[in-house]
């Protein structure tokens, strides 16, 4: 079993040129994003930040939902923010936001942050706008507790992967990976353990949705502690869009295993990484072949400390992007999309920046706090 205890931390998200974008750039000398530096884009509340994701059709639209002050959206690269969902939806707890790169007006929302930590906001199921959030509607899991992945078919917005974790607070049936293939009028649990152990992380392999990655384990809230990790859970995939998963162990952790993410790139569709909250054996983890055979990559304790809370990373779709976060930003998400473009949050507060490394594709965490490699989108 995983403690913790408070902290104070931020999150960092990025996100990165598109392929063609890319291909332009790639001859461009990197000096030349020396003098760039993080600046403050707001909004100046709302509480920490949980989700983060862009919009590749429209590259000065971003979404960012918060802990418990629910969803902004910025059309002007950050320069303003406004919140979507404050008076429609009946809470603000927020877990993974996700728009339809198909129809960029579909968009699914995730309630309840799936960093459990000592105080918990409890979601309340899954939500759906089909007009760009003028409108929301509940679709159904009220009682899926955190929602920490949603993940919609590249071509079907009707066609969506949710994780749930569960109540935070006591066991219960629904939980897990649940599937939906009429737009959320109806939900499958396709992926089921135990009334203990959740769904963390979910992830589809680009150009292929019927690949399906997810992360599966124990995570509760109790009065005096935290418990994260359990000998149950692990990796596991599906091969036929997420119907029947099988569970994969070679070369990952198999005793105590906690939560994990996953990242997955585009620019090697093949390659997973997962950043993995266990004992022994916690640390960053790489996979050359879909999932099937896994390679420790940084056995250190250091990016695995305060995992339950912190255990989400983006990859580059593009070769040629290298990220890293420092000792001191602690960071959270990274996430790549259709812009060199780098935000970090703390608390609310959003800051932007250019990336500005064009090193062979890599995942690089030397931060404390850090833990978690989470999926790419494009």
């Amino acid at each position: 079993m995983f403690k913790r205890s408070f902290f104070w931390f931020t999150i960092l998200v990025a996100f990165a040129v598109s392929q063609s974008h890319a291909q332009s750039t790639a001859g461009v000398d990197p000096s030349f994003f020396n003098g760039l530096h993080y600046r403050l884009v707001g909004p100046s509340r709302g509480g920490r930040v949980t989700t983060v994701t862009g919009v590749p059709s429209q590259p000065k639209t971003f979404y960012m939902g918060v802990a418990s002050g629910g969803l902004f959206r910025t059309t002007d690269g950050g320069a303003t923010w406004v919140p979507i969902t404050d008076g429609k939806l009946p809470l603000g707890s927020t877990g993974c936001v996700a728009v339809a790169d198909s129809d960029p007006n579909v968009i699914y929302l995730g309630t309840g942050s799936d960093d459990v930590r000592s105080n918990v906001s409890t979601g309340r199921g899954m939500y759906k706008t089909t007009d760009g959030g003028q409108t929301w509607k509940f679709i159904g899991l009220y009682n899926a507790g955190q929602i920490g992945a949603v993940r919609i078919h590249p071509t079907n917005p009707n066609i969506v992967w949710v994780t749930a974790q569960g109540d935070a607070f006591k066991s219960n049936s629904e939980r897990g990976v649940f599937k939906t293939t009429d737009g959320g009028e109806t939900w499958r649990k396709v992926l089921f353990i135990s009334d203990q152990i959740g769904a963390m992380d979910l992830e589809l392999q680009p150009g292929n949705p019927d690949v399906v990655y997810a992360w599966m384990s124990r995570l509760e809230r109790k009065p005096w502690t935290i418990i994260s990790g359990s000998h149950d859970g692990g990796f596991y995939k599906s091969t036929d869009g997420g119907e029947h998963f099988a569970k994969i162990t070679n070369g990952l952790p198999t005793e105590l295993i906690g939560k994990a993410n996953l990242a997955v790139t585009a620019a090697k569709p093949d390659r997973i990484y997962a950043l993995v909250e266990a004992k022994p054996g916690g640390g960053l983890y790489r996979s050359d072949d879909a999932g099937q055979t896994w390679t420790a990559m940084k056995p250190q304790r250091s990016i695995t400390w305060r995992s339950g809370l912190i255990r989400r990373t983006r990859m580059s779709s593009i070769r040629g992007l290298k990220v890293s976060t420092s000792r001191r930003t602690a960071a959270k998400h990274f996430r790549f999309f259709a812009r060199r473009m780098a935000i970090t949050t703390t608390f609310g507060s959003v800051r932007k920046t250019v990336t500005s490394s064009f090193n062979p594709t890599t995942v690089e965490q030397t931060s404390r706090s850090t833990a978690g490699v989470r999926g790419l989108r494009k």
